[in-house]
């Protein structure tokens, strides 16, 4: 098993640059075009999520893990912001805390929509953990 773990600020800048990283760093798996576009979508949803909501007064970090396997990919984003008021809330579509004129609430069904597997654990004031997990063909 092969494993990686990046922490950065987040920033919106670094969105495209975790997508990157993890999208680099299935390739020794020899993933699909549709896999790798699938993982790609799913990371940025979930960063872009850590970035909007994690951080709401002050600027905070995400970390992002990877494990690859043959025959799957597991990817963890974490961020020790405000955390989930309700978890059950925050899955149903068109969920969000911004109001309605910035964004659309469909962060988590598009995550999911893409992943094999996707788990949240989160605790206020402690942070959010994504778990997103993929088999690669």
């Amino acid at each position: 098993m092969n494993r990686m773990f990046i922490k950065v600020s987040a920033r919106s800048e670094n969105e495209a640059f975790l997508r990157t990283c993890v999208a680099a760093f299935m390739l020794s798996a020899d993933p699909t075009v549709d896999e790798i576009n699938d993982v790609k979508t799913a990371v940025s949803e979930a960063v872009t999520n850590a970035i909007v909501h994690a951080y709401p007064d002050k600027e905070g970090e995400i970390t992002l893990e990877c494990e690859l396997a043959d025959n799957y990919i597991k990817i963890t984003i974490s961020d020790s912001g405000v955390g989930i008021e309700s978890v059950d809330e925050a899955l149903k579509p068109f969920f969000t805390t911004k109001g309605e004129e910035e964004r659309s609430g469909l962060g988590f069904t598009i995550i999911r929509s893409f992943m094999d597997e996707f788990e949240i654990r989160s605790k206020i004031n402690e942070g959010t953990t994504l778990v997103l997990k993929k088999r690669i063909a």
